[in-house]
C-alpha cells in the first residue's frame, strides 16, 4: 500500500477474498464481541491459508497498526492455535468473515470453544486445588493479622475460581475484559451471574473472609458433584478453616 492508500481492514479483506490461497478469515477481539467496540478498537484478523499454498499475502504476516493487526497462518497452524493457550478464548468467540471450507473454519472455532471431557476434568481439578490453596492462605493470613497478604491471596483465589468454574462447564475462561459480556450471554449453569460477579468483585477488593467462606461452600458442593471430591479431601482438616464458621 502507498502512503496515500494505507492498509485498512476493508482493503485487506478485499485482497484476501480475491486470493484463492486464503481459505478463511477470522475476526477476533472487541469487534467480534457485540457492544464492546470503542474508538480505540482495532481489527484483529486471522488469515488462514491452505497448507502449502503460495501467496503474496504472506508479506503481511505480523502487520500491526492502530487500525489492523494480522496473523497469517496455515490451516494446520490455525487448527492448533490456542490448543491449549491464551488465544483459545479469543478464537472461541471469534467471528467468521470468510469460510471457503464449507463451514470448516466455523467447526474449528467451535472445537476451540468446547473443552474435551478429559481435558476439562483434568483442568478443573488443577484449578480447584489452586483456588483452595489461595483461599486457605488468605484465611490463614487474615487470622494472623496479615491484612495485605490476606487480600492479595483472596484476589489470587478469584482468578483460580473463574478458571475452575469455566472448566467445569467445559469452556475456556474469558479474558477479564469480556467476563461480564460472556456471563451476560452465556451464564454458568447453577450460578447466579449477578451474585457471582458481586462476590468476585468484593473478595478481590477487600478479601472479605466471611464472603470467601460462603463462596467456598458453594464451590465445594459444585466440585464434589462434578467428581472432584478427592482433590478437596486431600486438604483434610484444613477444610474446616476454609468453610463457613458456625461461631
Amino acid at each position: 500500500m502507498t502512503a496515500r492508500q494505507p492498509l485498512t481492514y476493508e482493503l485487506f479483506v478485499d485482497l484476501a477474498v480475491a486470493d484463492p490461497a486464503v481459505v478463511g478469515l477470522v475476526l477476533k477481539g472487541s469487534r467480534a464481541h457485540e457492544g464492546m467496540v470503542t474508538p480505540h478498537s482495532d481489527h484483529d484478523l486471522y488469515v488462514v491459508l491452505a497448507d502449502d499454498a503460495s501467496t503474496g499475502l504472506t508479506r503481511f504476516a505480523g502487520h500491526r497498526t492502530a487500525e489492523l493487526d494480522l496473523v497469517v497462518v496455515t490451516l494446520t497452524e490455525f487448527r492448533a492455535a490456542g490448543m491449549p493457550g491464551f488465544e483459545r478464548y479469543a478464537l472461541a468467540r471469534a467471528r467468521v468473515v470468510l469460510d471457503r471450507l464449507d463451514g470448516g473454519i466455523a467447526r474449528i472455532l467451535a472445537d476451540k470453544a468446547r473443552l474435551g471431557a478429559d481435558e476439562a476434568f483434568s483442568d478443573a481439578g488443577g484449578w480447584l486445588d489452586a483456588y483452595a490453596n489461595s483461599h486457605y492462605r488468605s484465611v490463614k493470613n487474615h487470622r494472623s493479622g496479615q491484612a495485605l497478604a490476606a487480600r492479595l491471596d483472596a484476589a489470587d483465589s478469584m482468578r483460580f475460581l473463574l478458571e475452575l468454574l469455566f472448566a467445569l462447564d467445559r469452556r475456556p475462561r474469558p479474558y477479564n475484559k469480556y467476563l461480564e459480556w460472556e456471563l451476560a450471554r452465556y451464564p454458568l449453569p447453577g450460578w447466579d451471574t449477578d451474585a457471582l460477579l458481586r462476590a468476585v468483585d468484593r473478595v478481590s477488593a477487600t478479601g472479605d473472609v466471611s464472603l470467601q467462606r460462603r463462596l467456598f461452600a458453594l464451590v465445594e458442593a459444585a466440585a464434589r458433584q462434578a467428581g472432584h471430591g478427592e482433590v478437596l479431601d486431600a486438604w483434610g482438616e484444613d477444610l474446616e478453616l476454609m468453610r463457613p464458621q458456625s461461631w
